[in-house]
């Protein structure tokens, strides 16, 4: 697995680079549609945007499909205020207290970009005494432009207004260890697992005993990504999302994690003792956790009606929808889970 490992480290680091918080993910799908035909498939952009592409497979009427996401957290700006700074309105789980400090991009309706930095107001510490005691949130921290604005009408003159998507630097680095840092590797990484897979099967000229399909969402952060776009006959969906590490969790960053209960409540029990016996039977570093503040493209697919089986796995990631951690050791181990599970 050593080759499609590489390839998922290489194809993580560019499509990390890519900025996709929910609603503005174009270029992600772009990329990623890209990728796919590059490995010879002929994917399909849906009209929500996601990414829709048949591996193959002999059995149409027992598919499974493949969930990831290229969505990430991000921001938008929701007001100008008097003297040039921006408001922003979380997209996601973007937790501000991550977010203090970090450099960003503003993207304008017309195509404009923007520098800008992230930052408490007032936010020298020889000027303002409160620093230190002043609640990170989204009504006390602005972006800065790095313009020479100085009020309201400087930055409406720019192009900016209301409704413009901020990104932020996802700062991704990958260390000799094998340890991949990035903010957005929920679930870019799995993303690039699921381009491995696809890579792999292609190459070796595998024909899988069911049709296998992969969605690539864009709205999953906010909720709705799995909802729709899933095809007919397909029994099974499988998210590949990002494997929770930290306190009182069996997983790490080089394992795969085996998902047996989120938010919305236990997974099916058949998919679940399936994917632990491929684990076993091939020498898989596996874990089985409990994701106690977690939701999933495919419970937002059963929210919307479909009836089918379904599970959940991916990479350990340590501090989600932070400054994240995992190690390529985790993409190897998901990627053998998939071959193992499904051919």
């Amino acid at each position: 697995m050593g080759k499609y490992t590489d390839y998922i480290m290489k194809t993580a680091q560019d499509l990390l680079s890519v900025p996709s918080p929910s609603g503005f993910t174009h270029m992600a799908a772009d990329f990623v549609k890209k990728e796919f035909e590059k490995l010879g498939y002929e994917p399909q952009i849906t009209q929500k945007g996601a990414v829709l592409v048949k591996l193959g497979g002999k059995d149409d009427k027992n598919a499974v499909v493949l969930a990831a996401h290229m969505d990430t957290l991000g921001g938008m700006v929701c007001q100008i205020m008097d003297n040039g700074h921006l408001k922003l309105t979380n997209i996601g789980g973007m937790n501000p207290n991550n977010a203090e400090a970090e450099n960003c991009k503003v993207y304008t309706k017309s195509g404009k970009v923007y520098d800008a930095t992230f930052q408490l107001e007032n936010a020298s510490v020889h000027v303002n005494g409160e620093y230190s005691d002043t609640k990170r949130t989204y009504e006390t921290m602005e972006a800065i432009l790095d313009e020479p604005v100085k009020n309201k009408e400087d930055v409406k003159k720019l192009g900016i207004m209301t409704g413009d998507f901020v990104c932020f630097d996802p700062r991704t680095v990958v260390t000799e260890s094998g340890y991949i840092k990035s903010r957005f590797l929920d679930d870019k990484f799995s993303t690039a697992i699921l381009l491995g897979y696809a890579k792999y099967l292609k190459e070796k000229e595998i024909q899988t005993e069911r049709t296998i399909y992969v969605l690539i969402t864009s709205y999953e952060e906010v909720g709705h990504g799995g909802c729709a776009a899933i095809p007919d006959g397909v029994t099974e969906m499988i998210s590949v999302d990002m494997g929770c590490v930290g306190k009182g969790l069996e997983c790490d960053e080089t394992m795969v994690s085996i998902c047996a209960k989120d938010s919305m409540g236990p997974y099916d029990y058949q998919v679940v003792s399936g994917l632990i016996k491929a684990a076993q039977e091939n020498d898989i570093a596996f874990a089985v956790d409990v994701y106690p503040h977690y939701g999933s493209d495919v419970d937002a697919a059963l929210k919307a009606g479909y009836d089918m089986k379904h599970g959940l796995i991916g990479p350990g990631v340590y501090a989600s929808h932070g400054y994240e951690r995992s190690h390529r050791d985790g993409a190897k181990n998901t990627l053998k889970l998939l071959k193992a599970y499904l051919g």
